[in-house]
């Protein structure tokens, strides 16, 4: 085996590639060769590594150094004085000031230690290279689960494992593969909603473009589970990189026998096809999704009966997120015990984070569920730029809830932001400093939610437009003094009445804006 001195690992993702990546790594190629560096250097992809809104990333190892914003006219200067100097290019290097009084380099930030389940290989692999993955021990779970497993012990140690869906609802993962498998009918379908639609959410993408096969071999793994023999990901079709990167995993795991016909001579069939969603945010709720694929109109299904029981084409199917899928491998290969140890006993493992806004680091992470939203932003965030005071977080996306700094201190799980009547949602956590105006954020909410109503209920949409009328009219000056509390009467009856998620949800951010910062609103309509 060929030993070389340094790495450099480029981040590939829609940024990077928006930014020029491909061209700057050609001027590196091009430098080493001229450097004569070319034997000791070597040049590799991977995925995310947890900073966003930095251009062009890399990192050098052994030594760990991070560079962003790169241009080209850069790159002749990192080989000269880094790789052959040994003298790292400090104006280039991440910045990583100590943000607040009290913090140090090592807790806060990019380079703070985090526990990686789903993206333990997200920016360590090349995610387009099945035998990196298979090198970090991938596809032992499936071969795991079909040498010495039924269909029913699996499912029993996912919900031993407690794993809850990803996608916002919490619902038990192993509680939804038991009921499709015990429905009636041999012919069954699993679905992975990759339809991420949400601004500010960008979670799956990342974990999608960073480590692929983790999340298709954790749909075999459900396949097999559920006795299906077909999977669909429907997946936004913005997201390129990501479809090229699936599409590649798929073509590489048929060719290794690990997806198609008769899977490692094990007897199981499963076979995967994608689907592009066209940008409709309402088909990410599981029946409009369904309706979908079935080539229809992207809009809710009455419930019941439920997609477990009466799914695509009429059969039974589950429905899961991406990072859902994406924890049955690391649990099928370490054990449900093992899960459990992260997180809390209620919600066990760990949650993917975007977090974005007025952050001194913004980018994604992954943390056991549990972590205080305080610890996610001042440890992990780095805390406000600029040194501003925090005035709120939007946590779980724009249909997830305002936030004061007095409730910064909320567990991050299921069940301790219930008490708050806050979400999990899609994973996006969005922070605003003391210059933010509330009133302002939730006009852009409800103007989206607007927008994507798909108008196949009244209350929704009707109700969008009336709220979007009142909040447009209270930020004109032109406001009423009972139009907060129409706003929330408003959002409680569509909460009530709605057919599905999108319309049920404005209550939360309506709700949260309006009495966790009534003065953004009333001062208005002075």
């Amino acid at each position: 085996m060929k030993i070389t001195r340094n790495h450099i690992l480029f981040v590939i993702d829609t940024d990077s590639i928006l930014s020029g990546v491909y061209s700057i790594m050609d001027e590196f190629k091009k430098e080493l060769e001229t450097m004569g560096l070319s034997d000791e250097i070597k040049i590799l992809e991977t995925g995310n590594l947890g900073i966003t809104g930095k251009g062009v990333t890399l990192v050098v190892y052994p030594e760990g150094i991070y560079y962003v914003n790169i241009q080209k006219d850069d790159v002749k200067k990192i080989v000269e004085e880094h790789l052959l100097k040994g003298r790292p290019v400090k104006d280039l290097v991440l910045k990583r000031e100590v943000p607040f009084k009290g913090a140090t380099l090592e807790r806060i930030g990019p380079g703070r230690k985090q526990v990686r389940i789903v993206l333990e290989n997200s920016g360590i692999i090349d995610p387009e290279n099945i035998e990196e993955y298979i090198g970090r021990g991938g596809y032992k779970a499936l071969e795991t689960v079909l040498t010495s497993m039924k269909s029913e012990d699996v499912i029993e140690e996912i919900k031993k494992s407690k794993l809850r869906g990803r996608g916002g609802a919490g619902f038990p993962t192993g509680l939804k593969w038991e009921s499709a498998r015990k429905s009636f009918g041999e012919e069954k379908y699993l679905i992975c909603n990759a339809d991420e639609g949400e601004p500010g959410t960008f979670k799956d993408r990342l974990i999608l473009e960073g480590d692929p096969h983790k999340l298709l071999e954790g749909m075999i793994i459900a396949g097999y589970a559920m006795s299906a023999q077909k999977g669909y990901i429907y997946i936004r079709g913005e997201y390129a990189l990501s479809i090229e990167r699936f599409n590649k995993a798929i073509k590489d795991a048929k060719k290794y026998g690990l997806l198609g016909n008769n899977i490692l001579d094990s007897g199981f069939s499963f076979d995967i096809e994608m689907k592009k969603g066209a940008g409709a945010y309402i088909c990410g709720e599981e029946t409009a999704l369904i309706e979908s694929l079935e080539g229809k109109r992207g809009q809710p299904r009455l419930k019941p009966p439920y997609p477990t029981v009466v799914g695509l084409f009429g059969k039974p199917t589950v429905v899961n997120n991406v990072e859902t899928l994406a924890n049955i491998a690391p649990i099928i290969k370490n054990g449900s015990n093992w899960f459990k140890s992260f997180g809390t006993a209620t919600c066990p493992g760990t949650k993917v984070y975007t977090i974005l806004g007025h952050v001194t680091f913004p980018g994604l992470l992954e943390v056991p569920m549990g972590t205080t939203l305080k610890e996610i932003i001042f440890g992990y965030g780095g805390g406000i730029k600029d040194r501003k005071k925090i005035k709120a977080a939007l946590v779980g996306g724009a249909a997830g809830v305002f936030l004061p700094e007095n409730l910064l201190g909320v567990e991050m799980d299921f069940d301790d932001l219930k008490e708050y009547k806050a979400v999990l949602g899609s994973g996006a956590i969005l922070v605003m400093d003391e210059d933010t105006d509330i009133s302002d954020m939730l006009q852009s909410i409800i103007e989206f939610f607007n927008h994507e109503s798909c108008g196949k209920c009244a209350p929704c949409r009707i109700g969008c437009k009336e709220l979007l009328t009142i909040i447009k009219n209270i930020r004109k000056g032109k406001g009423e003094k009972e139009d907060l509390t129409k706003m929330i009467s408003l959002s409680e009856i569509m909460f009530s009445t709605s057919l599905c998620p999108l319309g049920q949800s404005l209550i939360l951010p309506v709700k949260s804006a309006i009495e966790n910062f009534r003065s953004d609103f009333e001062q208005k309509m002075i």
